[in-house]
């Protein structure tokens, strides 16, 4: 499907792994102070310009090959919405196209693809119709669609009675069980409860394996970091970063700390990309050293289950700062966070600091961690949480153990069998 009604291009043609082109699309919309601007705008011989162009996105290019799980993340106001209407073909672009290629499912905002009217079983019928879906099949797949969905006797009430939970439910169970090739999902889940966001999860995970190719948008970086391949950061209608979830979510996480310290006064963030992540903060005090020792003070890059293992960091303050905080988070290679914690929760009050003077924190814990790669974050902020400085995954480390144990917690486990 094309959204400006051609047929693959040759440079689609090309790229047969792609199953979804966004070239250089940009959407604009008209603001008019009132309804009557725009009908005295429309008039041929008084009409005059009194609408102003708001732009949602500006030229916003992506290539997703087959079986990509694509993020897109960004504040509200960035374009995530349009930009998931526009691929879905619910909405036309003021220019530029979508190419896409295999069946598209689109779950995007409450309310959209459902007769109110309708119950819930008609629905289901009406949506796998207008997706070319054979009734036969369909109703082969129904008992699915309402197992995933779990709402009983509702299945035919009509939808208008239906909570927005129960509405929700609904409308994923029917979109994952049309087996799409491209599978689009708004941040509609978030109204599900956690036992449906789980099992929403777990499917997520399947259709992965399947190779279903997703395209979706969630405030949640902790899922964005755990689902997604690849992650596009949406500032202002355009893409302001695209690669690798953690990186991109440690981008995003570094704006929303300048925003902030903007709001309050603080002076301009510093701001620098390193190869491991992002560094941010008002410079109030700066990180001069981090280290990551075992029990000996031996630096060490790879601990066994159960070593004690302590963090090290030095910061100097370049300006006046009372009750500052310290802290540290690991996470684990999908970018999840393990651990953290800061001097504050620890019990520690640190008290004033003058420009010129230092700070050393030492935080050690036992190794209790399962078998894999973790990074490294330290912060330095102020009492409110503003960051004076803040490193992104300063170092990496590897944990190993002998025993083959899942999760991200190895816990000590007294095991006592009896049989008879």
């Amino acid at each position: 499907m094309a959204s400006d009604g051609g047929t693959p291009d040759a440079y689609y043609q090309a790229r047969l792994i792609a199953v979804l082109l966004v070239q250089k699309v940009s959407k604009r919309y008209s603001l008019y102070p009132t309804p009557a601007d725009r009908l005295w705008e429309a008039m041929p011989i008084v009409g005059s310009r009194r609408h102003t162009d708001f732009w949602a996105l500006r030229d916003v290019t992506l290539e997703v090959s087959k079986g990509q799980f694509v993020a897109i993340c960004g504040p509200n106001g960035s374009g995530k919405s349009t930009l998931l209407q526009i691929t879905a073909g619910i909405l036309q672009p003021t220019s530029g196209r979508v190419v896409t290629h295999g069946r598209i499912a689109a779950l995007l905002e409450l309310g959209a693809g459902f007769n109110p009217e309708f119950t819930g079983r008609e629905n289901v019928f009406l949506n796998s119709e207008i997706l070319g879906i054979p009734r036969e099949e369909m109703e082969r797949n129904f008992p699915k669609v309402a197992a995933f969905a779990e709402i009983g006797d509702f299945m035919d009430r009509p939808v208008k009675e239906y909570s927005s939970g129960m509405y929700v439910r609904l409308a994923f169970s029917t979109a994952i069980h049309v087996d799409p090739e491209i599978l689009i999902v708004d941040e509609a889940l978030s109204v599900g409860d956690a036992m449906f966001g789980a099992r929403c999860v777990r499917k997520f995970e399947e259709l992965k394996d399947r190779g279903v190719t997703v395209l979706f948008v969630s405030h949640d970086l902790g899922l964005v970091k755990r689902l997604a391949d690849r992650a596009v950061l949406l500032m202002h209608g355009r893409v302001e970063d695209d690669g690798v979830p953690n990186r991109v979510v440690n981008h995003y996480v570094g704006l929303v700390h300048e925003w902030q310290n903007r709001q309050i006064g603080l002076p301009a963030a510093e701001k620098a990309e390193s190869e491991k992540g992002f560094r941010h903060g008002d410079r109030t005090s700066r990180i001069e050293n981090v280290a990551l020792v075992d029990q000996h003070g031996v630096t060490r890059t790879a601990f066994t289950v159960g070593e004690a293992m302590t963090i090290r960091l030095r910061a100097r303050f370049d300006r006046s700062c009372a009750e500052p905080m310290v802290g540290v988070l690991i996470r684990n290679r999908l970018g999840i966070d393990v651990f953290g914690t800061n001097t504050r929760a620890e019990g520690h009050k640190l008290g004033s600091f003058e420009p010129g003077e230092w700070l050393e924190a030492s935080f050690t814990i036992p190794c209790l961690f399962t078998q894999q790669e973790y990074t490294l974050t330290v912060a330095v902020q102020h009492g409110d949480g503003a960051s004076q400085d803040w490193l992104d995954e300063a170092l990496s480390f590897a944990v190993v153990e002998d025993r083959a144990t899942a999760g991200i917690a190895s816990l000590p486990v007294n095991l006592e069998v009896r049989r008879g």
